[in-house]
């Protein structure tokens, strides 16, 4: 009878290891950082003697070491040491990295080791057996990271990797792998003419171009509707704000790192917003409030601006200035579960209409930094939990990773690469309405404190845009494609009446193109439209002049048919409005 399958973040953490021993068995006097399993694989850190670096031909000497090792089968060895025998081990093995691990786990707490032949790591396990249990694995890339993500310390040469059950299961992650190479929102984005990012801007900033603005245009007046038509109220706030403000709300204090540094306004220090939420709380605080006017939902599409490291930037996905819709909710406390349910049943209707509809859900809990009393934590944490399970959502717990206000809801979606992405997040917070002294007042006539809700739903505009064209492959549905439809004539006469029939379309509100290219064949013009990702094209030629229609293409795949311009204009109609 077959073995069960390993636990993936078992097989993949063992994986780590056997990969940092052949790194070892290779370069002797690396030095190893750390190894953790990640989703989908695992990466290991190393520093390797006299400064070398890892390229991608190194991978394959690697993977082949990797191999030789497992065919020897050395057990994966549990070891329990005292502080003083790990730091001889280690001290003895060159391997400072993992001696300042060590400087860093409390008194008292056990420390492990995992031995796999020559190679020795810190290491809470649990590990396979023995390598052999390792049946399918593949090095991936290298790549960058500093010790600790701090530019001040070591560069280390990182090396990705992932391991599967089976074979199978392997070469079809390669397989997603290469489909999603293929549909690099950052290829896209300049095959389509949507976005930029200029050295001279400065990395981790966007400029977004006229289609990919259209696009943005499309969904942020979606999102308007639907929160007006929630109960919102649609507000904006500036840029920036005194920096007390950011001492006040506690910012300063625990978010210092992600924010950009002071800027000196006629004597007085100024930061840029990095997230929206004081603003908001002084529109509540402007006049007094009455229980009755609760609860206030306050929404903003609000650029705000986090200090990035650069070597974390990445496309659109990790920028350093973004757009995001941003909402806070004032209540009472016996209205909080409500509100965050509705919060997340308005999330569903939004990832519904733009393609996603698995939610998976997070609950982050108390950091290890954090304001409030223990038990406060403890009675938020139990309300968003029965919140999601009232909704009928998994709930999956994420310990110690709250905001250090309040605990926090995450919800994740799968792409149609079954990749999962955090977007929206809902947080609860008891820290901020007392910091600011707000009240409202109650039937007794006295003040009492209300629950402010953060929350988000796309999260940042620019991540959730990456993720939807590499989720749709940049081929977006008609209601939110840059250009619907493009008007392709076959000769050069016919265009008079091409950008008649574009004139209608966009009376109606259509993106329209017309293919003015004197000359060009109309075969040529089809495969542009085509890979510029434009949904349908409506060919026109003589006869079509005559009849008054179009040759309506389907370019993704759909056919074509005859029609007139009304007929068309009642089929776009009817697809957008699905």
């Amino acid at each position: 009878m077959p073995e069960p399958p390993v636990d993936l973040e078992v097989l993949r953490h063992s994986a780590a290891h056997l990969m940092a021993a052949a790194v070892c068995e290779l370069w002797p006097g690396t030095e190893y950082a750390i190894g953790p399993s990640i989703e989908d694989g695992f990466y290991y850190d190393f520093l390797l003697p006299d400064a070398r670096r890892l390229g991608e031909d190194d991978l394959a000497p690697i993977e082949e070491r990797m191999r030789q090792i497992a065919s020897r089968r050395p057990a994966y060895e549990r070891l329990e040491l005292s502080r003083e025998q790990a730091q001889e081990e280690f001290r003895r093995r060159g391997q400072h990295f993992k001696l300042e691990i060590i400087e860093q786990i409390p008194e008292g707490d056990t420390i492990t080791a995992y031995r796999t032949g020559d190679f020795f790591d810190l290491c809470r396990g649990p590990h396979v057996r023995d390598a052999g249990e390792i049946p399918a694995f593949r090095l991936l890339h290298p790549a960058g990271a500093y010790w600790r993500g701090d530019e001040s310390r070591p560069m280390l040469q990182r090396v990705y990797g992932t391991a599967w059950n089976s074979e199978a299961e392997l070469q079809q992650y390669l397989e997603r792998l290469e489909l999603a190479r293929a549909r690099d929102h950052r290829k896209l984005g300049r095959e389509l003419d949507l976005f930029s990012i200029s050295d001279a801007l400065g990395p981790g900033l966007i400029l977004w171009h006229p289609k990919g603005a259209a696009v943005r245009t499309v969904i942020e007046d979606y999102w308007r509707r639907l929160h007006r038509r929630s109960g919102y109220q649609l507000v904006y706030t500036p840029h920036l704000a005194r920096e007390q403000l950011w001492e006040t709300s506690g910012h300063l204090g625990y978010f210092a790192d992600e924010m950009f540094g002071a800027m000196d306004v006629e004597g007085e220090r100024y930061r840029v917003k990095p997230m929206s939420c004081p603003f908001h709380i002084l529109i509540y605080a402007n006049r007094p409030r009455s229980y009755r006017e609760l609860p206030l939902r306050l929404a903003e599409l609000a650029s705000v601006y986090r200090y990035q490291r650069s070597g974390t930037l990445h496309g659109l996905l990790r920028v350093r200035g973004f757009t995001q819709d941003d909402a806070h909710i004032f209540c009472r406390p016996d209205q909080v579960e409500e509100e965050v349910a509705a919060v997340l049943r308005l999330t569903r209707v939004l990832y519904h209409r733009l393609g996603f509809d698995a939610l998976e859900v997070d609950l982050s809990t108390r950091p290890p930094r954090a304001v409030g009393a223990p038990e406060l934590w403890e009675r938020a944490e139990s309300s968003l939990g029965r919140v999601v399970e009232a909704e009928g959502l998994e709930l999956r717990q994420n310990p110690g990773e709250g905001a250090f206000y309040g605990p926090k809801l995450d919800v994740h979606i799968r792409d149609s690469m079954g990749r999962r992405w955090q977007c929206a997040t809902v947080q609860f917070d008891f820290n901020e309405p007392e910091r600011f002294g707000l009240e409202f007042i109650g039937p007794d006539g006295r003040g009492h404190r209300p629950v402010m809700v953060h929350r988000t739903l796309l999260g940042s505009m620019e991540r959730f845009f990456g993720v939807l064209l590499e989720h749709h492959g940049g081929a977006l549905p008609l209601w939110l494609a840059p250009v619907q439809v493009e008007v392709l004539t076959i000769t050069d006469e016919q265009l008079p009446y091409a950008q008649e029939v574009a004139r209608r379309l966009e009376e109606e509100d259509f993106r329209v193109e017309v293919a003015d290219r004197p000359g060009e064949r109309i075969e040529a013009k089809v495969r542009d439209s085509i890979l510029a990702k434009v949904p349908y094209a409506a060919v026109v030629g003589r006869r079509e002049v005559e009849s008054g229609g179009v040759q309506l293409r389907d370019n993704r795949g759909g056919g074509q048919a005859a029609l007139s311009v009304a007929q068309l204009l009642e089929r776009l109609r009817a697809e957008t409005a699905s």
